[in-house]
């Protein structure tokens, strides 16, 4: 019981934070993605330092991700142009040749290491800007929290549904090798609710098509299960059972996250083929 309103406490305040981060002003999104996207990425630096035989520094990776996301939200909000992202790209390099320099074997795994968790964390968190602004032929960048928020709700929601359907009905194993827990009836489950939740969106912002709502809605699921199971993917190859212990009753910052990590790739895909074309 004790257990269950820990993890209940910490639910709410996490939603609470990233919903009113989002919708406050640009400044409040900024702030948050930009905790996020460092906390995500030390997490997992610290991790990895702990299960491999490596030493990758995380608070300097941690700053590289950080440099990402902020340069990428400076250039699509239309405050800087272009130029902002080359103090990442000098963090790239100064990677690279750090490596010539130290005297410590295998510097493809640290470089391998650090590159992916780049990739994995810090790139998706950035191209969350590309979502929430959009930018005009002036260049100048305009805010919509709603599709931002929307992604997270779509998550929240195909989380709860999966787990309660899951709990009750599941008998069929999603990808047991990964995850032993998840079920298609779970799946399934989540996958309902989320599109039932999206006719609510599309009720309250009908400048968007409600099936555009609807196809959004399937995309975040499955996109979001795929990047539930890469995460498991990796904790099971680590041999570790949560990211970290941050979030008292939830695990780390990236159990909270996995599913945005491929989520938005998916809801960038579709808004700008379909609704921004």
């Amino acid at each position: 019981m004790k257990n269950f309103f820990q993890r209940l406490l910490t639910g709410t305040m996490y939603v609470a934070c990233v919903t009113v981060g989002i919708l406050v002003n640009t400044y409040t999104f900024l702030a948050l993605f930009s905790v996020v996207t460092a906390l995500c990425l030390w997490e997992f630096y610290k991790l990895i330092n702990a299960t491999r035989d490596v030493n990758v520094n995380p608070y300097l990776n941690a700053l590289g991700g950080l440099l990402l996301f902020v340069s990428t939200y400076l250039y699509v909000s239309g405050v800087s142009g272009h130029f902002v992202l080359l103090p990442y790209l000098l963090y790239i390099v100064y990677l690279l040749v750090t490596e010539l320099y130290r005297k410590e074997e295998d510097p493809l795994s640290r470089l391998g290491y650090a590159f992916f968790g780049q990739v994995y964390i810090a790139l998706p968190v950035a191209l969350l800007n590309m979502i929430s602004f959009q930018v005009d032929d002036a260049g100048n960048g305009h805010y919509y929290p709603v599709l931002a928020l929307a992604l997270f709700v779509f998550i929240w929601i195909n989380d709860t549904g999966a787990y309660l359907v899951g709990m009750v009905f599941g008998k069929n194993r999603l990808f047991k090798r990964v995850s032993p827990k998840k079920s298609w009836e779970g799946f399934f489950g989540g996958l309902v609710f989320t599109v039932l939740s999206s006719l609510v969106f599309a009720h309250f912002e009908p400048e968007i098509d409600y099936y555009h709502w609807i196809a959004i809605a399937v995309v975040i699921v499955v996109f979001g299960t795929w990047g539930d199971l890469i995460e498991s993917l990796i904790k099971r190859n680590l041999e570790v059972k949560d990211s970290g212990t941050s979030l008292p009753g939830h695990g780390g910052f990236l159990d909270r996250f996995d599913s945005l990590l491929l989520a938005v790739y998916g809801m960038l895909f579709y808004v700008q083929l379909f609704i921004r074309n």
